[in-house]
């Protein structure tokens, strides 16, 4: 079982400091967006240069390559804010909601740490390509400070979101791992395979749950 029933977006709640944070995530979404499509438009002028014009490249390839790093790294708070990474939610559904947000927390915290040492050693090897002067190894000759500043970006922006998650877990504005309180395993079997399968909005899926609920009625 995976996915979520909760809202796409994690829930800010109105707390400044989640809207804030909603916002960083959603401008680094943006910028990765925008990195992805200019890797795009570079691929095809280089395709064009070499294969119309019979010319040669200096500079596409490798500037295709940070880019498609750098929007990896920099569009990784954006889709933790939409929920987009995996979500294996069969051992939270199957336990009680006390439990169910202890487990979420404890996978925010390890989380959290994880990308802390991520963001320590990225940032330090950012800082050893800046301080030493390093360049590439190819014609271009690109300073490459410049692309490896995505690591501390990404990492940095990806841990601030986290930080936000977990804040709006313990104060109650998100729900754990975006299950209800009231959701459980027996009830998530019981809906029709084939339907939760073609359901691929996750609001489309929570909705599917309610109607479930409701049509179950007290027990």
């Amino acid at each position: 079982m995976s996915g979520q029933v909760s809202a796409a977006a994690a829930p800010t709640g109105g707390n400044p400091f989640l809207r804030a944070v909603a916002a960083i995530s959603t401008v680094a979404g943006w910028a990765s967006a925008a990195m992805v499509v200019a890797a795009v438009g570079i691929t095809c002028q280089m395709i064009w240069v070499r294969f119309v014009l019979n010319g040669s490249t200096v500079w596409q390839t490798e500037m295709v390559v940070y880019l498609v790093i750098a929007a990896t790294l920099v569009g990784l708070p954006y889709v933790q804010r939409l929920r987009g990474h995996v979500n294996v939610d069969l051992v939270p559904l199957a336990l009680p909601p006390r439990a169910r947000k202890g487990m979420a927390v404890l996978t925010l915290s390890l989380s959290i740490a994880v990308v802390g040492v991520m963001l320590f050693y990225g940032f330090e090897f950012w800082h050893f390509a800046w301080d030493r002067g390093w360049k590439s190894d190819t014609v271009w000759g690109v300073r490459l400070w410049i692309p490896y500043m995505a690591l501390p970006v990404g990492f940095g922006l990806f841990l601030l979101q986290l930080v936000a998650d977990l804040v709006a877990l313990l104060l109650n504005v998100d729900k754990p791992f975006g299950l209800q309180d009231d959701v459980t395993l027996t009830e998530r079997a019981d809906l029709d395979p084939v339907t939760e399968d073609a359901m691929d909005d996750p609001a489309d899926r929570a909705r599917a749950a309610q109607d479930f609920s409701d049509t179950k009625g007290p027990r």
